[in-house]
């Protein structure tokens, strides 16, 4: 029986952007709508619009899913992907139903965000937001890392408000979660299975096959890790805290804008390890020139005082969760990169990540190792630490 014809790359985007179109001609019906360019992501469809005077950005997500599953067939063929869209984004629990919904609970309890300008029949539009970003903020100044990063987080102190909690709990994005994320890519038969296929597309056989064999051992070793308890009680976390959607358009010493939140119910380190993952793989794929060492000791800095007042012992547990939470999330990201289609664009600094592969498997490896051998967190967290500058000089 032939197999069935995978969701090609540019009939989707047609779709999507079609979809985008009407709708803001919906939205809009008095101002002039005209659709920009298509903005690379692997897990949404992004575009630039912009409506009269102004620009805006417009998502549409496929099914709930990311574009890589989708164009790996992972929901059906083009056929049924595109029939399935029709019912999924009239459900009033769409993904992206959800993120208007949060979005605007975070507005009105004065977190900044990137407002939420329209939302209807699957798609979100919000506000364009300009200027640097975290991420770029670091690498433009490295000594202010561990600065910066407390002012990110301590922006999101009204995330625990009763009105914020309450949308969170009524709206969940829990699918954006790390851990959430990697029991999904790496459950049983279908997770080998999936590893079996990373880099397909993206590597050399010969770094693909290597890259494969350690992601399995590192795979194994974090699925044991993780059954760790999480430290004390859930809280609302932002979910997605990567530097990239942490914004600050009015300076390095304002309140930031956030974009892309994924609130969920979840331990309290998990926003410091998104920041904390992100920002040391960036370190490693695009390193600042001459400044490695010093992103490495503020982010080192940011993590050795957000646990306070916490006893030792529990901010040995809480150090151990947060580095296994970093790795999770690690293998999550490369992962996604290298199971992407050659023919679906990826975001900025992805092919730098890519490059890194086989920097990134040793660290991963290395680190993983570690733990699962028992060392003591704050030298483990050391060795770590260690590591990602050397990798990053490498």
């Amino acid at each position: 029986m032939p197999q069935a014809a995978l969701p090609e790359p540019g009939a989707l985007f047609a779709l999507a952007a079609d979809r985008i179109r009407r709708v803001a001609a919906d939205q809009w019906p008095d101002e002039p709508v005209t659709l920009g360019a298509h903005v690379p992501s692997v897990t949404g469809y992004v575009q630039r619009v912009r409506v009269g005077g102004r620009e805006v950005f417009a998502k549409d997500s496929v099914l709930g899913l990311s574009l890589v599953s989708v164009l790996r067939g992972a929901a059906g063929d083009g056929d049924q992907v595109r029939a399935a869209q029709a019912a999924y984004a009239t459900s009033p629990t769409s993904l992206l139903a959800r993120e208007a919904a949060q979005l605007r609970a975070l507005d009105a309890a004065g977190i900044r965000v990137g407002r939420c300008v329209g939302y209807r029949r699957g798609v979100l539009f919000t506000e364009a937001v300009t200027g640097p970003s975290l991420l770029d903020l670091i690498s433009k100044d490295p000594g202010r890392t561990a600065d910066l990063t407390h002012r990110a987080t301590g922006a999101l102190a009204g995330l625990q408000s009763l009105p914020v909690v309450a949308v969170a709990d009524a709206a969940a994005i829990a699918e954006r979660g790390i851990d959430t994320t990697f029991r999904r890519k790496f459950n049983g038969i279908s997770g080998r299975a999936y590893l079996d296929r990373l880099g397909g597309d993206r590597l050399e056989e010969r770094t693909r096959r290597g890259a494969v064999a350690v992601l399995g051992v590192v795979v194994s070793r974090l699925l044991k890790l993780r059954l760790t308890p999480a430290l004390g009680p859930c809280q609302i976390v932002y979910g997605d805290l990567k530097p990239e959607h942490i914004l600050f358009p009015d300076g390095p010493d304002e309140q930031p804008v956030f974009i892309d939140p994924g609130l969920s119910r979840g331990p309290v380190h998990t926003d410091p390890a998104k920041l904390v993952s992100r920002t040391l793989l960036a370190v490693i794929a695009a390193p600042p020139p001459d400044s490695v060492r010093a992103v490495v000791e503020g982010v080192d800095a940011f993590t050795r005082t957000l646990p306070n007042p916490l006893p030792h012992a529990a901010r040995t547990v809480w150090l151990r969760r947060l580095m296994v939470t970093w790795l999770m999330d690690t293998i999550n990201i490369l992962s996604t990169y290298l199971a992407a289609p050659a023919a679906l664009p990826l975001p900025e600094h992805a092919q730098a990540v890519v490059d890194s592969t086989p920097a990134l498997c040793t660290l991963l490896d290395f680190v993983s190792a570690t733990l699962a051998a028992g060392t003591d967190p704050e030298s483990a967290w050391r060795l770590a630490l260690a590591h990602v500058t050397r990798a990053a000089t490498r």
